[in-house]
């Protein structure tokens, strides 16, 4: 923890706040924005580039800094947030960064790129300053251009390669504890199950370096694709949302976010939620939900969470339950039970290269 966050901490903890880590939610960009606009009235900067870039503007560094200092930016930064102020600090450059929003890269700064990464490599700032572009934003687009001639569908060689380098990211940040253990039970028995925890097969995971493993994609299509998989196996290849399934999946979906009543996606536990459709990955149900809102909602980007939980439950289920009985009159079959998610998995039923065709999701034909 770090000393600013002290006072605060306490603050929350009296009333009963609990610290926050991970996406941050509308409201707290909001109140984010007013910290900001309100130490720059306080101090009199000029405007929020030169608060959070101070660098960029050498020759009132030393100004900006002791106005930062004397007025305790970091703690007023941090002011109704729960979070330690340092993930508030990066949250708001990235928001107020000036680069950070100037669309689509034209074919010569793709270039540009390019070159730029063969002289520096992976030193982001560095080429976000060439570039005049934001750090993330380069680092993300070289990943997309850097792997361009690859898709649409995975080879069978690619999907072996994304499985086995998964495991390697995963085997790399077991404990050195853990890894004696997992060694001692092979010398014992080496034809004994080794085992692994649900949440290690997709939390933590460095897609940066599965993405340089598998050469061949970037790490949005080797996640993406790693919950394909992954779902499969979880589920042991059952169709888990196809036909009446996805049909009820879709109906305890909306009928438990309704319950849950929260003001912002940010807010709820998908782990949890992936229940309503079984022993899937949350990121799974996180794309299944952004497929329903995008498909039954109208107009879904101008609503806020709460409108588009409502539209669902008042609207699109009514007409949902009345598709799912009409089906199952006309074909006859039955809805499966969800089953309940496993806390533990076997290595073997989850890393392995056989002869998959794990290659285009044909689950949703709904």
């Amino acid at each position: 923890m770090y000393r600013d966050d002290l006072g605060r901490f306490k603050e929350f903890k009296a009333q009963g706040v609990a610290i926050k880590f991970g996406k941050f939610s509308a409201k707290e960009n909001k109140q984010l924005e007013k910290n900001v606009q309100e130490f720059l009235a306080l101090t009199g900067i000029e405007n929020a580039d030169k608060l959070l870039y101070t660098d960029r503007y050498p020759k009132e560094k030393s100004v900006i800094t002791d106005l930062k200092r004397k007025h305790s930016f970091r703690v007023h930064i941090g002011k109704g947030i729960a979070r330690p102020w340092k993930l508030v600090y990066y949250r708001a450059k990235k928001m107020f960064d000036v680069n950070n929003y100037k669309g689509r890269y034209s074919k010569g700064e793709a270039e540009k790129l390019k070159v730029y990464h063969s002289l520096h490599g992976n030193d982001w700032k560095k080429i976000g300053e060439m570039v005049a572009r934001s750090n993330l934003s380069v680092a993300l687009k070289f990943s997309q251009i850097s792997s361009e001639r690859n898709r649409g569908a995975w080879s069978k060689t690619e999907t072996q390669r994304l499985i086995k380098a998964v495991e390697e990211v995963i085997l790399k940040k077991i404990s050195l504890e853990e890894l004696k253990e997992m060694d001692c039970k092979l010398q014992e028995n080496p034809e004994g199950r080794l085992s692994i925890v649900r949440e290690k097969l997709y939390k933590g995971i460095s897609w940066v370096e599965v993405e340089a493993k598998v050469e061949t994609r970037n790490w949005m299509q080797c996640k993406s694709k790693w919950t394909e998989i992954l779902t499969k196996r979880m589920t042991n290849g059952r169709d888990i949302y196809r036909g009446v399934n996805a049909l009820q999946s879709k109906i305890n979906l909306i009928e438990r976010l309704y319950k849950i009543n929260v003001e912002d996606a940010n807010e709820i536990d998908w782990e949890d939620l992936a229940g309503a459709i079984g022993d899937v990955p949350p990121s799974y149900v996180q794309t299944k939900f952004y497929k329903l809102k995008a498909t039954c909602v109208p107009f879904w980007q101008k609503k806020t969470f709460p409108e588009i939980i409502d539209y669902l439950y008042e609207t699109s289920l009514p007409l949902l339950k009345e598709k799912l009985e009409k089906m199952m009159e006309k074909k006859g079959t039955e809805v499966q039970t969800p089953a309940a998610p496993k806390q533990v998995f076997l290595f073997r039923d989850i890393f392995y290269c056989e002869d998959d065709s794990e290659g285009e999701d044909v689950e949703e034909q709904s």
